[in-house]
């Protein structure tokens, strides 16, 4: 379930400010909606997983706290995180 280190290079060098920049928030949000997506296509495979459910709502959890904070510090560069990851703006 882990994102290879390819992948996650490339989200990181798309959302990060540089080629290193790992603890963003925009950083984060991105790598989290990738885990979320992921874990959400093996739960339409698994229904009965049920630890892997909990993992999911942690990890959405987390995000939603993430783009809380993001929102507030810099709203413009929020907008712009939210529409290019095309998750809705409920926050």
């Amino acid at each position: 379930m882990a994102l290879d280190s390819a992948k996650k290079q490339e989200i990181v060098t798309k959302y990060g400010r540089n080629e290193s920049d790992t603890g963003s928030s925009e950083v984060q949000i991105a790598l989290l909606t990738l885990r979320i997506a992921e874990l959400t296509e093996h739960l339409k495979i698994f229904k009965k997983d049920h630890a892997s459910r909990l993992g999911l709502l942690k990890l959405v959890g987390k995000r939603r706290r993430l783009m809380r904070y993001f929102k507030r510090v810099n709203k413009e560069a929020y907008l712009n995180l939210v529409e290019s990851l095309q998750i809705r703006d409920n926050i």
